[in-house]
């Protein structure tokens, strides 16, 4: 910005002031004096008389007068304020929306040039995607502007993946920009035990500009209609949403009608087709709770998981099966020699925001034939020969350290790296890796063993390669936590299973495909950490 003041002879340079105080002069430009605004919405804004009419000049195309023309074309330009208005505008067109209120302490001819719609216009769609035909605004008096600075820029921070805090249930809320409004659309899983359908999703609120004043914000919970609400931005990475017409959520017929409703959009079905009666408690339990967030929510910020080359599948979102508490929402993200499932939506037993699944990518499983898998048993006799092997391996790592500790205290100066922690494991999991890009190049037979329950009878026959893992399970209320021994399958690209050894029973996993926009974590390092902040809001 100071190439340009000093471009335009307002720099701080003594040379600079002179030659343009020539130039003004010259060509009538006098009133090209410093601004001091930096809000956005007064980027172009008034205060000069001829605006409106410069404005029509420099967007109909049109050339302005000599005295505001700059100076005569023989020689090349030696300022911005020589250019061509129409020119001027396609340069501040293409620059961030966040530069032009600097821009627009330049001078006044700058601020004049900024009011124009053109340059706003492009800022919508090439920041905010907004494809609409925003000319339609001026029916409103709404300017581009108004839209950009009171709409787009103001709730920049919401847009994105957000978890609500709605205890041990969690959720999906994905806030866009759609048309001239921001949504907040909360995504559901489909209806259980159809894992392998689109998901389905229904907005919370919206925000819009109906006058030049001020945004509007409308919750569009209930029955009735949008409603009037309010959104506050806590901080970057929190913000909370708030009804004030709680009375739109309400039903004639009461609370019976109003979970009789529920029940039909949240699992597909009437309280008359569930004969489970521990099922049943868990559907009205979630009810219960989840009502008495209908008008007051706050969200935490999410991110997708990063991807590297080296990772088994693209990580992200994944519907999964979870037994008599429905379909819930995993997010899949690889750590070195782990993978780890984080619940995104949970239950009572674990909740949103828990470590679901780990799975161990130094340690393949090699099934047995197609006959010797239906046996339970002996695929129980696999997986706890790598369980013990896991942990013998840990011990050995943790006796290698305090060894390590003790001969570094000894020394007085760090100590060369031992062998089994330094380079041997490295190849060890190296050659694990390698192995294990090799194995799941192809595939093989696979069936549940005997005695396995399963949700979704349509499990994919084939696999590509299994690992040792570990599942977490508790009582209702997250009481008694652990980690228990599993397998983890993976089918495909788009699917994977766990079978959970203690519980006898088969989760089945398929990609969420939508594709998220301002959902990308900016570093690993800020990923992990949301991975750590989302755990304690769910517990």
């Amino acid at each position: 910005m100071a190439v340009c003041a000093r471009l335009c002879g307002v720099g701080p340079a003594r040379g600079c002031r002179r030659r343009g105080a020539a130039r003004e002069q010259r060509c009538g430009t006098a009133d090209s004096e410093p601004d001091t605004d930096t809000d956005p919405e007064e980027a172009g804004g008034g205060g000069v008389t001829e605006d409106d009419e410069a404005a029509e000049r420099i967007e109909g195309g049109r050339p302005l007068p000599p005295s505001v023309v700059a100076c005569p074309a023989a020689r090349a330009p030696l300022s911005l304020l020589e250019l061509p208005p129409e020119l001027l505008v396609q340069i501040f067109g293409s620059l961030p929306g966040t530069d032009l209120p600097s821009l627009a302490r330049v001078c006044t001819t700058f601020r004049r040039i900024l009011s124009t719609d053109t340059i706003w216009r492009r800022r919508c769609r090439e920041e905010y995607g907004v494809c609409e035909n925003l000319r339609k605004l001026e029916i409103t008096g709404v300017s581009c502007q108004d839209v950009y600075a009171k709409l787009l820029h103001r709730y920049r921070h919401i847009l994105g993946l957000w978890q609500p805090d709605i205890g041990p249930y969690g959720g999906l809320l994905n806030v866009v920009v759609d048309g001239l409004f921001i949504i907040g659309w909360m995504y559901l899983p489909p209806h259980d035990p159809h894992v392998d359908d689109p998901m389905r999703f229904k907005p919370l609120f919206r925000i819009h500009l109906m006058e030049r004043k001020c945004a509007t914000v409308e919750c569009m919970y209930g029955h009735k209609g949008p409603h009037n609400g309010h959104i506050q931005i806590v901080k970057k990475d929190e913000f909370s949403t708030k009804c004030n017409q709680t009375d739109h959520h309400r039903m004639s017929g009461g609370r019976q009608e109003e979970f009789r409703t529920w029940l039909r959009e949240e699992w597909g079905r009437t309280l008359e087709d569930i004969f489970h009666e521990h099922m049943q408690e868990l559907i009205l339990m979630k009810f219960i709770y989840t009502s008495q967030y209908d008008n007051c929510l706050t969200y935490r910020r999410i991110y997708l998981p990063p991807s590297s080359p080296e990772d088994l599948i693209q990580p992200g979102l994944f519907k999964g099966t979870y037994g008599s508490h429905g379909l819930e929402i995993v997010m899949l993200s690889f750590h070195g020699k782990k993978a780890k499932g984080t619940k995104i939506t949970g239950d009572p037993n674990i909740p949103a925001g828990q470590q679901t699944v780990e799975i161990d990518l130094a340690h393949p499983l090699q099934l047995p034939d197609i006959e010797n898998l239906r046996d339970f048993s002996e695929l129980s006799r696999i997986v706890l020969e790598v369980q013990e092997q896991v942990r013998r391996e840990e011990q050995e790592r943790e006796q290698r350290q305090e060894e390590k500790e003790h001969s570094q205290q000894a020394a007085s100066q760090p100590a060369s790296p031992l062998r089994g922690e330094g380079a041997e494991g490295e190849e060890t999991a190296a050659g694990a890796q390698g192995t294990t890009q090799d194995k799941a190049s192809a595939s093989q037979p696979f069936v549940l063993p005997m005695g396995v329950i399963s949700r979704n009878e349509d499990y994919p026959r084939t696999c590509r390669v299994c690992f040792y893992g570990t599942g977490l399970i508790a009582g209702h209320g997250f009481t008694s936590p652990e980690r228990t021994p599993g397998v983890f399958v993976l089918f495909d690209d788009d699917r994977f299973g766990f079978i959970w050894l203690e519980l006898k029973s088969f989760s089945l996993y398929s990609r969420i495909k939508v594709s998220f926009q301002n959902a990308q974590a900016p570093s690993r390092e800020a990923f992990d950490e949301m991975l750590k902040n989302i755990q304690p809001l769910a517990t």
